[in-house]
């Protein structure tokens, strides 16, 4: 049975025990700090300052205003040291200490104190990078090294940038550079959302390249989906419509496809079409769901990069259509049709599968500089309606915004 242990009070409440703790972490090598105690020169007060100095920073603590310890008033603290050998654990008063850095102090050993700069002008970011240095978890302090590297990558990148900007002026002039840039907005008309357009290009296929609507490496990804679209048959046609698996344009160029000078560029260019009226009716879109559509990867990859926008919610990244991302499909999708329809298309029948308002499409058509017209049509059940019809004509039609008037107010 273990004997039981007594306690003496050997304390003096003049001379107390020192507990400190330091407010921004552990100290590794507490041998290596250097303690300082300074007491009111009135005997009858108990004010005190403690200071600790190690290798990097300096700290402070007092028994007194609002930065001490809060309990120092209400409680009395003790320290024990337990003798083993007589079993007695001789009991001394204690104070606590809350020691917090001077950040006006920081300088390091290599520094000479002249080259140091005035510690006051620091900034609160220096400020709190220097405690991460000093007392960050190990994540802190590659995200603090991540984020300087960053910041010299870039200030070497402008540095970069602002003398090869020089350079191609002292090569070209100024004069010169003026003119390119003037004569690069005459041969291409460029927007957010609208397709590379080539305003003064000789034929209309050249107005909307086909190969700037779909690179050629997307072009060859096609060549098993739009299997199906080439080598379609009429029962299977007749199957489509009754599903409705398509839009009502995609399904009328289908039934011509039998007509087309090169049936595998259309079959192709009518499937790609289809992706991207499928891809305007989605708000959120994932990459399962384009699996789905049975897309090519690289096609897939190239819709969330050019037709979608990232946004952070429900704690994870989504990417969505905006509605500036979904007028960049239509837009895409019409020059496309340009190709596929012999540069006129049925813009009401496009409209409709795009599940856009008239004059949005409308809109949009006119910002292409193509020519509107109005076409009576016979739908199936042998009623007439007008179609809006788009097609491209040289030069192309530069369309001016009407000014609004404003209606008085009558009194």
């Amino acid at each position: 049975m273990a004997g039981k242990a007594t306690w003496e009070y050997r304390g003096d409440p003049e001379r107390p025990a020192l507990l400190v703790q330091f407010s921004n972490g552990i100290i590794q090598t507490p041998e290596n700090v250097d303690f300082k105690l300074y007491k009111n020169k009135d005997s009858t007060s108990s004010k005190r300052i403690l200071t600790a100095q190690t290798e990097r920073l300096s700290y402070v603590g007092k028994n007194f205003s609002p930065e001490a310890v809060k309990s120092n008033s209400l409680c009395r603290y003790f320290v024990g040291v337990l003798n083993k050998e007589t079993g007695k654990m001789e009991v001394y008063d204690a104070e606590q200490f809350s020691m917090k850095p001077i950040l006006e102090n920081i300088r390091t050993e290599d520094t000479p104190a002249e080259e140091t700069t005035d510690q006051s002008s620091r900034t609160y970011r220096e400020k709190v990078d220097a405690l991460i240095e000093a007392f960050g978890t190990n994540r802190q302090k590659r995200a603090l090294s991540s984020r300087k590297l960053n910041r010299v990558g870039n200030e070497m990148i402008s540095k970069e940038m602002a003398k090869a900007a020089v350079e191609i002026i002292e090569s070209k002039g100024t004069t010169e550079l003026v003119q390119d840039v003037v004569d690069r907005k005459e041969d291409e008309t460029y927007s957010l959302f609208l397709p590379q357009c080539y305003s003064q290009a000789d034929k209309p296929e050249n107005v909307y390249r086909f190969n700037n609507l779909i690179c050629p490496e997307e072009y060859e990804s096609m060549e098993s989906v739009a299997a199906a679209f080439k080598n379609i048959t009429p029962e299977e046609l007749q199957e489509r419509i009754q599903k409705k698996q398509h839009g009502t344009y995609v399904l009328r160029e289908l039934g011509e496809l039998k007509h087309a000078k090169d049936i595998d560029r259309q079959a192709r260019a009518l499937w790609y079409l289809d992706m991207l009226v499928k891809l305007s009716q989605l708000k959120i879109v994932k990459r399962k769901d384009l699996s789905a559509l049975e897309c090519p990867n690289i096609i897939s990859c190239n819709f969330l990069n050019n037709f979608t926008v990232s946004i952070f919610k429900n704690e994870r990244v989504q990417n969505t259509i905006s509605a500036t991302m979904k007028c960049k499909i239509v837009s895409h999708a019409l020059a496309l049709a340009l190709h596929i329809s012999n540069f006129q298309v049925d813009l009401t029948l496009l409209q409709r599968d795009l599940k856009l308002t008239e004059n949005r499409m409308l809109e949009i058509a006119r910002a292409m500089g193509l020519t509107i017209n109005k076409r009576m049509m016979f739908s199936g059940l042998s009623m007439e309606e007008g179609h809006k019809m788009a097609t491209v004509e040289l030069p192309l039609v530069v369309y001016r915004p009407m000014e609004r008037k404003r209606k008085r107010k009558t009194m």
